[in-house]
């Protein structure tokens, strides 16, 4: 598993290119987008990722699969 900028963007690439979602729709924040392109331990702050996760339409697994990313990224910063 990638650090959580890598695995959001993986989802958030196939799903602009599928057209299944714009980048005004996605509920991301500019700050936020530039955040995960430039800062590979960047992770989106927790009450504004569950409002991604709903425009995104994300399945569980999906969810489920950021979620352990964003732990992970998070925890290897720490250290």
């Amino acid at each position: 598993m990638g650090t959580f900028a890598q695995e959001f963007m993986k989802i958030y690439d196939r799903k602009i290119a599928s057209g299944e979602i714009t980048f005004s729709r996605s509920g991301i924040t500019g700050g936020d987008f530039t955040a995960l392109c430039i800062n590979p331990t960047y992770v989106i702050p927790q009450e504004r990722l569950e409002v991604v996760f709903e425009k995104m339409s994300l399945s569980g697994q999906e969810r489920e699969l950021l979620s352990r990313a964003a732990e992970e990224t998070l925890k290897a910063a720490e250290e």
